[in-house]
């Protein structure tokens, strides 16, 4: 699943945030597990995150926080950091994305504006997702759309789960 970690690293937006009030990012509030990825385009994939605990996203009134671990098993522990080789290294830290922000939603369309990232291009001045978005239930769906370079040409669906 390492190619999910390139269309995801480029999340940075402007700062606004949901307001309480706004019905549709109240539906958002919680902790969500992703439990499904697909990823479209010309050779679309689907895959069942098979490590639940390893992707977890937080909506409060106004801000996201998400951590995702994009690998298929556990990553290596590795016993003494400063004996490790540029691999090992890649092995532990380039699954990880990590991300936190405020976020918008207009109707059925997320909007997330990254302030802390793992990736400085994250952060970049102008850089943005925007998402459709569902909440049917305790199931929420956000779909990748476009970014600052535009449309995504394999945009990733992931299937979240209320845990929260």
């Amino acid at each position: 699943m390492r190619p999910l970690v390139y269309p995801l690293i480029s999340l940075a937006l402007l700062a606004h945030g949901a307001h309480p009030g706004d019905q549709a990012g109240a539906g958002l509030q919680g902790a969500w597990q992703t439990v499904k990825i697909v990823i479209g385009g010309a050779a679309p994939r689907e895959f069942a995150v098979t490590q639940p605990t390893a992707y977890l996203t937080i909506f409060t009134a106004k801000h996201y926080s998400r951590t995702e671990i994009q690998a298929d098993a556990p990553r290596p522990i590795l016993p003494d950091m400063s004996k490790a080789t540029a691999d090992d290294l890649r092995a532990v830290w380039g699954p990880v994305v990590a991300e936190a922000g405020t976020y918008e939603v207009s109707g059925d369309t997320l909007t997330l504006h990254p302030q802390a990232s793992k990736s400085p291009a994250a952060m970049a001045s102008g850089a943005f997702i925007v998402c459709s978005f569902k909440v049917d239930g305790t199931t929420l769906t956000i779909a990748q759309q476009r970014n600052q370079a535009g449309p995504y040409a394999s945009p990733v669906t992931f299937t979240l789960k209320r845990i929260e």
